[in-house]
């Protein structure tokens, strides 16, 4: 691992540990009861109760499945529309009104209708996954490669470049920062989304119900713990794999600069 790499995984952990200073001073102040407000140390515990018997690791992986496969379904359609939403008009027309009409409508709005359709299982999260993510990646892969410098494109044509080329050379390494912004927004609101449909949904396993079927029976360390195994999971995925693509494309084209410090 990097030495910058390093330095952002500490600086990350430094400000999380403020915030869990901050929680757990309330916590022991007595304004909220414990049984609304459990100590960090009986939220760690059951914690890693939990996760020594295998019931969090299990509803995690479930969960982390329906955000993966939604998530990928939702790059593999968006990014490769949104290109062609950036370079051909007539796909921009068709396509842009259909995005501004169902963006607006939460993706959570479709989970009756879904029921409807597919019944109750993996099939309706990973569609409401796949519908909060896709129009992240779409909108900003086509505001991406809108605003690729027209004068590179010329450049690189009158150098010989053929289409191929310009896409691989040009429209890919100016659109990367919005891509990546896109890729960033899209996982986050698969979060969001399998969360609510889990919860919605009705399902048996997932973080989602844990922490709705938790909330019935008044369990805050249950569900604070699965809150945590979501956090850790978002912290480390933001500062490993959307960290490192950045510092492989955008950072090393010279599209953007990292923040010093």
């Amino acid at each position: 691992m990097s030495a910058d790499r390093v330095r952002s995984l500490r600086r990350g952990l430094l400000t999380l540990l403020a915030v869990a200073a901050a929680y757990e001073a309330i916590a022991r102040s007595g304004y909220f009861a414990p049984a609304l407000m459990p100590s960090l140390g009986a939220v760690a515990q059951t914690l890693f109760s939990s996760i020594l018997d295998g019931s969090m690791l299990h509803h995690a992986a479930a969960t982390l499945y329906r955000v993966i496969v939604g998530f990928g379904l939702a790059v593999a359609f968006g990014l490769p529309l949104g290109v062609a939403m950036g370079r051909f008009r007539p796909v921009e027309r068709f396509v842009l009104p259909l995005s501004s009409a169902l963006m607006p409508i939460p993706s959570l709005a479709w989970v009756p209708v879904f029921i409807l359709w597919f019944g109750l299982g993996d099939t309706v999260t990973i569609l409401i996954v796949f519908y909060a993510a896709v129009f992240p990646m779409l909108l900003n892969t086509w505001t991406g490669v809108r605003s690729v410098n027209p004068i590179w494109l010329r450049a690189a044509g009158a150098m010989g470049a053929d289409e191929r080329a310009l896409f691989w050379k040009v429209i890919i390494p100016g659109a990367s920062p919005f891509i990546i912004a896109g890729l960033r927004q899209s996982f986050l609101r698969s979060w969001i989304a399998v969360i609510g449909a889990e919860m919605l949904a009705g399902s048996d396993w997932g973080l989602g119900w844990v922490i709705f079927d938790a909330k019935e029976f008044l369990d805050t360390d249950v569900m604070l713990a699965s809150l945590v195994v979501i956090g850790c999971i978002g912290f480390f995925t933001e500062r490993l794999v959307f960290g490192s693509i950045e510092r492989a494309t955008i950072y090393r084209w010279g599209m953007a600069r990292a923040a010093k410090g």
